[in-house]
């Protein structure tokens, strides 16, 4: 396997099955990366754990044979990546998708909706 940067924080919702395994390893949660690409866990997937039901997030434990205590860590690290991203601490990058010649379109868009991204996460304390 190819040694990738780390996916930007900035946009963990777009993130691919492969941007999530390369985060599970960056924060030390690498033993789940198989089981995560197994159940086609991506970036959009993750944002919509703040919206499951106590039987949903249950399901998601048993499926990934995740320990409780690695749920908890999974969950703090993304919201951390929310609250950063609220604040406007994440360096904004053209997405590998768009092309080069609109990447400074494209950072000063995104700087300038960047809440308007990010306000739709439900933030739990």
């Amino acid at each position: 396997m190819s040694k990738r940067r780390p996916p930007e924080p900035l946009d963990f919702f777009i993130w691919t099955v492969e941007d999530v395994g390369l985060w599970l390893e960056e924060i030390n949660l690498g033993g789940y990366r198989q089981v995560f690409e197994e159940n086609g866990v991506n970036g959009e997937y993750l944002e919509s754990l703040s919206t499951f039901t106590t039987e949903q997030i249950l399901r998601f434990i048993r499926r990934c044979h995740m320990k409780w205590g690695d749920f908890i860590t999974l969950c703090k690290e993304l919201r951390r990546i929310k609250v950063a991203c609220l604040k406007g601490e994440q360096e904004v990058r053209r997405p590998w998708w768009a092309p080069a010649c609109l990447s400074v379109v494209f950072v000063r868009v995104a700087k300038r909706n960047r809440q308007s991204r990010v306000v739709s996460l439900k933030l739990e304390p």
